[in-house]
């Protein structure tokens, strides 16, 4: 039988785990760094995702190109999937491997940033992706789950959550993109 209460407290867990990495903490504030510098200097923040991380992809790009916590000027920010007409296309010409590496060759730039978000770090569309980002400038954050998978190697900076169970991990890389967002809008538009 499903208990819900232990279901909560494997989601406390996880995030106290985080909480108490000094590491991983360092990691998430340096990302967000990242992102301030890359807006600041005109850049953009691109994320992509899988499944419910494309749904967290898409969520936190609204964060930042509509609003956080309150009324400012948008940021530039975009979730590389949201253009079904493209995804199919590339998809269906091409592969799926590759829909996010060409929308970062089409639209990225140099002091740009990707944020790739996979809960096992082995998404190959994710990883290609990463690849062309650094092959053009394009900075790069992993979002993944307790290994990093094989994006813990190819990424200027990894966040990987500690734990193997998928639900927990997405939970955490909500919480964290909401972390990230709340320091760039507060960074960029102090009140």
């Amino acid at each position: 039988m499903i208990s819900i209460e232990n279901i909560i407290q494997d989601s406390i867990n996880v995030k106290q785990l985080i909480l108490n990495d000094k590491e991983l903490v360092m990691r998430i504030n340096e990302a967000a760094k990242m992102c301030v510098e890359s807006l600041n200097n005109g850049g953009k923040i691109h994320f992509c995702g899988n499944g419910g991380s494309a749904a967290d992809a898409q969520h936190l790009a609204a964060e930042l190109s509509g609003r956080f916590y309150y009324d400012r000027q948008p940021l530039n920010a975009e979730a590389l999937h949201v253009n079904t007409s493209y995804l199919t296309a590339v998809a269906n010409d091409y592969s799926y491997d590759m829909i996010y590496a060409r929308m970062i060759e089409a639209s990225a730039k140099k002091g740009d940033v990707l944020v790739g978000i996979s809960t096992s770090g082995n998404s190959a569309n994710i990883l290609k992706a990463i690849d062309k980002a650094n092959e053009i400038g394009v900075k790069t954050i992993a979002m993944t789950g307790e290994k990093g998978g094989k994006m813990a190697g190819c990424c200027d900076i990894l966040i990987n959550v500690p734990s193997t169970c998928t639900p927990r991990i997405q939970e955490a890389h909500i919480m964290i993109g909401h972390i990230i967002c709340e320091i760039i809008e507060s960074s960029i538009f102090p009140r």
